[in-house]
């Protein structure tokens, strides 16, 4: 397959093999939406069990620094991609001349908060006020200019509310205890929803976009995910897809980006990007014309987009977390309803064990 700056000079056929960085649920339904266009996938992770690996072709167990592995995996692949953000950077020099779809930089601006505020406000768009946390002198300083409440952050590698304190007031400072990590101070945004909007770019810049979901969050995990998102988030959305834009321009992006916001009274608030597919995109399997995982197989793939329009008058996709029990008759009884089990053999608070997406017809 040749290349040229990075792109397919051709559609990568399908029988090719694509291959994904990450072992976890996203890397599984994009293997999935890979096999229904023809694809082979292969997994490379450092974990020992990898629900993705079951529904692929091959899977690579190896240290996300290990330049032979790295290097082996690649003669394998006619295009890579990633289902996990936090892949070391670095060490993904090691797929050359394979192609990294999106490019590394995607992953270089999403790695460090800090990063992609600056990357963001320099776009136009609107974070929350934010400060630099290395001391406790630091975090001092920005409690004081900030204000409290607000929430500390590390830098780096923090999701599902993982890495997150919450500083309700400046006297809750006192003898706080830095773990010695890179931080970041954000100030609390008065927001009225929270939603997603989520795109996919081609290579040769064609943009489209699904409905924007209005997202629910519990602990810091999204719990909900509804479509159509209320009148508030509605007249947020244009603005919102105009920034997201950009952001997928200014990376060179290929593939799916989401990016979420809060809707305030002064408009839409960035609060972060996550370059890959999203679980407030998973109601696309069944609730859009073409869902996100398609969509972005046919963008690194080089083959044309689908159509993301709704394909319900309405979807909520409900996350299935931690070790609640469910009645799976019971869920699958209702026509409705489509179950989602990621096939993780234990649950533990906060995981995400699978969803259940309702359609609205």
């Amino acid at each position: 397959m040749p290349w040229r700056n990075g792109q397919p000079d051709a559609m990568i056929p399908p029988g090719e093999t694509i291959g994904i960085l990450g072992g976890g649920q996203l890397g599984r339904m994009l293997a999935l939406a890979a096999a229904q266009l023809g694809y082979r996938c292969h997994v490379y992770a450092p974990e020992h069990d990898s629900i993705a690996a079951d529904v692929c072709a091959q899977f690579t167990r190896a240290a996300w620094d290990d330049a032979g592995a790295l290097a082996r995996f690649a003669a394998d692949c006619a295009v890579v991609t990633y289902e996990f953000e936090n892949v070391p950077v670095g060490p993904l020099a090691h797929l050359a001349p394979v192609p990294l779809l999106p490019a590394a930089k995607a992953l270089e601006v999403g790695q460090d908060r800090l990063t992609e505020k600056h990357f963001i406000t320099n776009l136009g768009g609107t974070t929350a006020p934010f400060a630099v946390v290395d001391t406790l002198e630091d975090l001092v300083a920005a409690v004081e200019t900030i204000g409290a409440p607000g929430i500390l952050k590390t830098r780096r590698e923090g999701y599902d509310g993982k890495g997150q304190w919450r500083i309700m007031t400046a006297h809750e400072v006192d003898g706080f205890v830095l773990t010695g990590q890179p931080l970041v101070y954000e100030g609390f945004v008065n927001f009225s929803a929270e939603f997603s909007v989520i795109l996919c770019r081609s290579s040769d810049g064609n943009v489209v976009f699904w409905d924007s979901a209005e997202n629910v969050h519990k602990g810091g995990i999204l719990a909900t995910s509804t479509v159509p998102a209320s009148a508030a988030v509605l007249a947020q959305v244009a603005s919102a897809r105009e920034l997201a834009a950009r952001i997928a321009t200014a990376l060179g992006y290929v593939g799916v980006l989401a990016c979420e916001f809060f809707a305030t009274d002064k408009g839409p608030v960035f609060n972060e990007m996550a370059p890959r597919v999203h679980n407030s995109g998973h109601w696309t399997i069944e609730g859009a014309l073409t869902s996100q995982f398609e969509n972005h197989i046919r963008a690194i793939c080089g083959l044309p987009l689908g159509d993301p329009a709704l394909a319900a008058t309405g979807v909520e996709m409900k996350n299935l977390i931690g070790d609640d029990v469910h009645d799976w008759a019971q869920i699958l009884s209702d026509p409705a309803n489509h179950l989602h089990l990621y096939g993780k053999a234990a649950a533990r608070p906060g995981r995400k064990m699978g969803h259940v997406t309702r359609l609205v017809l």
